[in-house]
């Protein structure tokens, strides 16, 4: 639901233990240094605006890119399932 994160990158989150929107959303510039030195790649974070849309998502809102998620017109790790 995230742009920017893919089944791959998700489980990589996974096993970093982050595993819900209001994880991201509360990130900080400590949690993104960390959480970015562990991803192929760098900046990513910031340059996909994952904080802004898991801010969104945590809250109950949609954001394009999940409308398009949950349209089926891109393919998600829970379409995978």
């Amino acid at each position: 639901m995230l742009k920017g994160v893919g089944p791959k990158l998700e489980a990589t989150l996974n096993e970093l233990g982050i595993f819900h929107f209001d994880q991201v959303a509360s990130w900080g510039p400590q949690e993104i240094t960390w959480v970015d030195s562990r991803l192929k790649f760098k900046g990513r974070i910031e340059r996909d605006g994952w904080i802004e849309q898991a801010k969104t998502l945590a809250s109950g809102g949609e954001t394009e890119f999940s409308k398009r998620v949950e349209a089926g017109d891109v393919a998600s790790s829970k379409s995978e399932e």
